[in-house]
């Protein structure tokens, strides 16, 4: 409930955020990718070069060229809907220092019109004076509109449970011991952006 509350943006104040928000410089707006055609494992690399770059997960910088204006957010403690509202709900919950390194990104062979990607989430979150968030992996089911080939809905589901979550970050040294340990460091991949995306450049 507090992590809900805390990524939501107060409707009082229109989605305002302080100035110097790197999200007030992304185009919201900006024509949606024109990937009708695209196959679903060609979406699938498209995302992750996009991913690996942008790390959208933890930053906020989201690229809003691949999502629906009826996308829709949900992970086990949040809900939201609407791109803009995601990225600055991300970009207001997660620290600086936050890591989302990207395993892969793929279609899903058991759900139909999916895209899922592995990552390993590292860093902090801004909660009352700060927490740390042991290493875990995460993982990100993207459901594709068929017609357009852009993303609709996002919904996020973790390695490890809640209570293991929130008692690292709480209590540090009961990592390894109580709670599971942290995952390993995830090896820097190089994704080439297919040309049907840069126009063949």
């Amino acid at each position: 409930k507090i992590l809900s509350n805390f990524m939501n943006i107060d409707s009082t104040s229109n989605g305002a955020v302080p100035s110097g928000n790197p999200i007030d410089s992304i185009d919201f707006g900006a024509p949606k990718f024109a990937a009708a055609a695209v196959d679903l494992d060609t979406l699938a690399t498209i995302l992750d070069h996009e991913l690996i770059g942008r790390e959208w997960f933890v930053t906020g910088n989201v690229n809003p060229i691949y999502f629906s204006d009826a996308f829709e957010f949900e992970d086990p403690d949040v809900k939201l809907n609407g791109i803009e509202d995601y990225a600055r709900g991300v970009r207001k919950l997660f620290s600086a220092n936050s890591r989302a390194a990207i395993i892969s990104t793929v279609r899903n062979d058991t759900v139909p019109d999916t895209i899922t990607c592995t990552w390993r989430l590292s860093g902090g979150v801004n909660i009352g004076p700060g927490l740390t968030i042991k290493p875990y992996v995460c993982y990100t089911d993207f459901t594709i509109d068929r017609e357009t080939n852009l993303i609709v809905r996002q919904e996020d589901r973790f390695s490890i449970p809640q209570w293991d979550i929130l008692l690292s970050a709480l209590f540090p040294f009961l990592i390894g011991r109580v709670t599971s340990p942290p995952a390993p460091p995830v090896e820097v991949r190089v994704v080439p952006m297919p040309d049907i995306a840069t126009g063949g450049k």
